[in-house]
């Protein structure tokens, strides 16, 4: 296949993976969380077994590799006020379970397999240091309710 023709081909797996999958999450927290579950941290590769059945390994590796770089820097792009909406809409789907996963997130720092491999290291710390601070004021909110009830 040319370089153009594995392109289109990315490109596809893009915009059925976006359009399908992506679209049914309603933050960018959501779709980055969703995305970096699909990494195997052993080996690095993504695993989605819709895509693979329609295309070949190789582009749904790097449409999947290109969605979670763009998806990661969209975070980081974004004002820490309006991350903490999202990450706050995010972790709303988890229903009851919200302070739960607050709680482990802060203890096990789980939220760094977020990161997608390969970036320079300030990236990574910035986006753990943004998420360990969102997290520390939900749970100063948490309490600060508590007190108040």
């Amino acid at each position: 296949m040319t370089p153009f023709g594995r392109f289109q081909q990315s490109r596809r797996v893009i915009e059925d993976f976006t359009s399908r999958t992506l679209s049914v999450f309603p933050s960018d927290f959501g779709r980055l969380y969703y995305v970096s579950s699909l990494k195997d941290s052993s080996t690095g590769r993504y695993r989605h077994d819709g895509l693979a059945e329609l295309y070949s390994e190789n582009s749904v590796q790097q449409a999947l590799e290109h969605c979670h770089e763009e998806l990661f820097a969209r975070v980081l792009e974004t004002h820490l006020e309006d991350q903490a909406r999202d990450l706050r809409m995010c972790l709303d789907s988890a229903g009851d379970r919200f302070w739960t996963v607050v709680e482990a997130w802060q203890q096990e720092k789980s939220f760094e397999g977020m990161c997608p491999d390969g970036l320079p290291s300030y990236l990574s710390e910035l986006f753990c240091s943004n998420l360990s601070a969102l997290l520390a004021i939900f749970s100063e909110e948490r309490v600060i309710l508590d007190r108040a009830s």
